[in-house]
């Protein structure tokens, strides 16, 4: 499985640079299957993966999933996200989970931001040494007296969960939109209607901020599947939707894979992006053709999109009918009604 930026990380470790520990395990942060990985062994590695479908190919690969907390380390690694506070948060995370001697270890591709990571783990720990290969950087740290304490600790409480919006939602860096309500979101929330009733699932649900508009607007809803395939948006859809009571549940689950159950309605912002900054049509017409098998003979979807994503022509595969029922320079907000075929119960995620 080629992953030019994970490939990159394990550099060191190859070329005898790093020797893997003899006692105690590696953790590794974000972790991602690449073939650099699939040749080290798998008993060596703790893997801390946020994101199902990260988290879901690695435990089928036959690595160990789990948070880490609580336990140090001699070899930790790290992918960094994009976002800042996010990164420099799980950056100083990682040099809090390794002992004293031990070594912290990173890579960013040259396109994201590389060398100013680079120096951010160097402000942390106090010096660093690299490596470069496939357009991506790899950077370590020996930990010793050099490592600033002060700043570890002020960045470890980068991606604290905070209060947005006057205080009507809870979020964090490096969730889609996290400090702010998406302009998309708000066109769908717009245009939706008042009268939607019965099952209703929020496909890539993020903090929450969907769900609770058709909660609060839609006193026939029965119920509310929640479903959002990272752990850290999740966590915070619970906090902001605790109020809705036991008419809302929450699933960690990749949306592009069957759905847990059948529904009268649909509603989603699909991402279009995942790991990097190329849009990933893929995702959000995959995230349609779940929509269409989960949904009654007479549901409906609403969707919103950037307008430039080629949903249009999936829109119609999968549906009976497909309305854009509103639009602005940057978003199109369908609605599609009757999926074609027939439906059946899928049983999916988890309620986690």
């Amino acid at each position: 499985m080629k992953d030019p930026v994970s490939d990159t990380l394990f550099l060191p470790l190859i070329e005898e640079l790093i020797d893997l520990p003899e006692q105690g395990q590696i953790l590794f942060l974000r972790a991602r299957l690449s073939d650099a990985l699939m040749d080290m062994p798998r008993e060596k590695f703790v893997c801390d993966q946020s994101f199902k479908p990260a988290h879901d190919i690695l435990e089928r690969a036959g690595f160990a999933l789990n948070d880490g907390d609580g336990e140090t380390y001699p070899l930790t690694l790290v992918l960094p996200p994009r976002q800042r506070e996010e990164y420099r948060a799980l950056l100083a995370r990682a040099l809090l989970s390794t002992h004293d001697g031990g070594i912290v270890m990173a890579a960013v591709s040259n396109n994201e931001g590389a060398k100013t990571v680079e120096n951010d783990l160097k402000a942390l720990a106090g010096h660093v040494s690299s490596l470069s290969k496939n357009k991506c950087r790899v950077f370590w740290a020996r930990l010793d007296d050099r490592r600033d304490a002060e700043l570890i600790a002020d960045w470890a409480q980068f991606d604290a969960p905070r209060a947005i919006e006057n205080g009507r939602f809870t979020s964090r860096p490096g969730l889609f939109a996290w400090d702010h309500l998406d302009a998309g979101s708000k066109l769908l929330v717009d245009n939706m209607p008042t009268n939607l009733k019965g099952k209703v699932a929020d496909l890539g649900a993020g903090f929450g901020y969907l769900s609770d508009e058709v909660l609060t607007k839609n006193l026939a809803i029965t119920h509310v599947d929640v479903i959002e395939a990272e752990k850290r948006a999740l966590d915070m859809a619970r906090q902001n939707l605790a109020a809705h009571g036991d008419r809302v549940s929450f699933h960690w689950a990749d949306a592009t894979k069957p759905l847990p159950d059948l529904y009268d309605a649909i509603i989603t912002n699909p991402p279009f992006h995942i790991t990097d900054r190329s849009d990933r049509h893929d995702v959000g017409k995959a995230f349609i053709t779940s929509a269409a098998k989960a949904l009654n003979s007479g549901g409906q979807l609403w969707l919103v999109a950037n307008r430039h994503l080629p949903y249009e022509e999936t829109l119609k595969v999968a549906f009976k009918s497909v309305n854009a029922i509103a639009e602005n320079g940057y978003f199109k907000v369908f609605r599609a009604v009757g999926p074609k075929g027939k439906t059946k119960t899928y049983a999916g995620s988890d309620d986690q």
